[in-house]
C-alpha cells in the first residue's frame, strides 16, 4: 500500500475569499488543514515610509488609501496624533468633534456592511450582499455631501474637519435610465440638509439590519458553516493582541471608546456587544449589534449637532487655513493658504502614540518629530496585522472549506497589513 503524504495549496492571491492580495500556502492532509503560512508583501504600499516625506498635513490622504473600507477612521487617528503634538487637541471645537464621532459610525456601519456582504458571498449566501449595498449607497452619499468624494474624503483635518455639514443633499436628476417620477421617489429624503438625511436613514436602519437578521441569523446553512469554526479563547485572543469585534467576539467587553475614551464618546449612550463561545458566528452576531450601537450613536449626534452650531475648526491659523471668504478679501490670508497646503507647518519635538476604536480593532498612529515640517518616523498600529499572524494556530484542523469562513470573520483588507 502506498503512502499518503501531505500536499500544498495555494490559496490566493487570485482566491475570491482571499479578500484581497493574501496568499496562504495551506498544508493538507486530505481536506483537513495542517498548517497555514500566510504571505503578505504583495501589495507594497509603503504608507509609513512615504508619510516621512511629505508635510503632517499632506499625508492625511493617505489614510483614506491603508483600510479602504474605514476611511475616516484612519484619519481621526492621523490628525489625532498631529493634535496630541501640536498641544491643540482639548481646543479643537465641541461641534467639530460630534462629527468626527458622526462619521467615524457612519464609517463603522460602512465597514460592517461590506464586512457582512462578502461573508455572505463568501459562504454561499449571496443576497445579503447586495441588501447590504443598498445602504451603504445611502451612506456613501454622505461621505460624498462633506468631501466631495466616495471614499478618499480627505475630510478631517488637524484641529476639526474641513468644513461644516452641508445645507443640502443632491439630488438625482432625470436621465434617459431614469424618469421623472423615479427621481420624485428618490429624492424623497433629500428634500432636507444632510442631518436630515442621516436622520432619515438613521430611523429606517434598525430595520435594514432585521432583513440582514432574516437572512442569515438562523438560517441553518450560515450557523452550519460558522458555529464552532475558528474558536478563539478570551486568553489566546488577549494573547495573540486581538482588538475589535475579534477580541469582543471571544467575550472580552475591550473597547477604546469606553475604556479610552476620545472626542465626545463619553458624553454618548452605547453598550459594547461582546460573545460567548469565540467562533465566527459569534463574530458575526457581535458586528451585527455594533451596527445597531452606531445607529444609536449616530441618532444622538444628530439630535446634538441640529441643536448647537457653531465652528468646526480651530481658530489657529497656523494651523487651519482661513475661511475661504477672508481670503478673497485680504493678500495675506491668501499667501498662509498657499503656504499651509504646501510647505505645511512645524511640529514641536516630540513623540506620540494616537489610538481609536477602528470598525475592525484598535487602529493606532505613532508619530515622532524632530520639530521638521515631516513627521521622523511614522508607525501605524494596524488593526488587522495581529488577527492574520494568529492564523495559522486558528485554521489548524479545520477543513479546506471552513478557510473562506475564518478569513472573511478576521476582516482583513490587505492595504492595511501590507502598509
Amino acid at each position: 500500500m502506498s503512502e499518503f503524504k501531505n500536499y500544498t495549496l495555494n490559496f490566493g492571491p487570485q482566491h475570491p475569499a482571499a479578500h484581497g492580495v493574501l496568499r496562504l500556502i495551506l498544508e493538507l492532509d486530505s481536506e483537513e488543514v495542517v498548517s497555514a503560512d500566510p504571505h503578505i508583501g504583495l501589495l507594497h504600499r509603503a504608507t509609513e515610509k512615504l508619510a516621512e516625506t511629505k508635510p503632517f498635513n499632506q499625508n492625511i490622504g493617505y489614510m483614506d488609501r491603508l483600510d479602504y473600507v474605514s476611511m475616516m477612521c484612519n484619519e481621526h487617528a492621523y490628525v489625532g496624533a498631529i493634535e496630541k503634538l501640536l498641544g491643540i487637541y482639548k481646543y479643537v471645537p465641541v461641534r467639530a468633534q460630534y462629527i468626527r464621532v458622526l462619521f467615524d459610525e457612519i464609517t463603522r456601519i460602512l465597514n460592517h456592511l461590506m464586512w457582512v456582504g462578502a461573508n455572505g458571498t463568501d459562504l454561499g449566501a449571496v443576497t445579503v450582499l447586495l441588501y447590504s449595498f443598498r445602504e451603504r449607497e445611502d451612506l456613501m452619499d454622505c461621505y460624498e455631501a462633506v468631501s466631495g468624494s466616495r471614499m478618499h474624503a480627505k475630510y478631517y483635518r488637524p484641529g476639526g474637519v474641513s468644513r461644516d455639514l452641508p445645507s443640502f443633499m443632491p439630488k438625482y436628476e432625470p436621465s434617459k435610465f431614469r424618469t421623472e417620477k423615479d427621481c420624485k421617489k428618490l429624492n424623497k429624503n433629500r428634500e432636507g440638509s444632510l442631518l436630515d438625511f442621516i436622520e432619515d436613514f438613521a430611523n429606517r436602519f434598525d430595520s435594514c439590519v432585521d432583513e440582514y437578521e432574516t437572512l442569515l441569523t438562523d438560517n441553518r446553512i450560515w450557523k452550519q458553516r460558522s458555529v464552532g469554526i475558528g474558536v478563539v479563547s478570551p486568553e489566546q485572543a488577549k494573547a495573540w493582541g486581538f482588538s475589535g469585534p475579534m477580541l469582543r467576539g471571544s467575550g472580552v467587553a475591550w473597547d477604546l471608546r469606553r475604556k479610552q475614551p476620545y472626542s465626545v464618546y463619553d458624553q454618548l449612550d452605547f453598550d459594547i456587544p461582546v460573545g460567548k463561545e469565540g467562533d465566527c458566528y459569534d463574530r458575526y452576531l457581535v458586528r451585527i449589534a455594533e451596527m445597531r450601537e452606531s445607529n444609536k450613536i449616530i441618532k444622538q449626534c444628530v439630535k446634538w449637532l441640529k441643536a448647537n452650531p457653531g465652528d468646526v475648526i480651530i481658530n489657529n491659523h497656523k494651523v487651519a487655513i482661513p475661511k475661504r471668504d477672508k481670503m478673497k478679501l485680504g493678500m495675506e490670508e491668501l499667501i498662509h493658504h498657499f503656504k499651509l497646503h504646501t510647505e505645511g507647518y512645524c511640529v514641536p519635538e516630540g513623540e506620540v502614540y494616537f489610538p481609536i476604536e477602528h470598525p475592525k480593532g484598535e487602529f493606532g498612529v505613532y508619530l515622532l518629530s524632530d520639530g521638521a515640517n515631516k513627521p521622523y518616523r511614522v508607525k501605524y498600529r494596524s488593526t488587522g496585522f495581529a488577527h492574520l499572524s494568529a492564523i495559522n494556530e486558528i485554521l489548524k484542523g479545520h477543513m479546506l472549506a471552513d478557510v473562506p469562513a475564518i478569513i472573511a470573520t478576521l476582516d482583513l483588507v490587505l492595504g492595511d497589513v501590507d502598509r
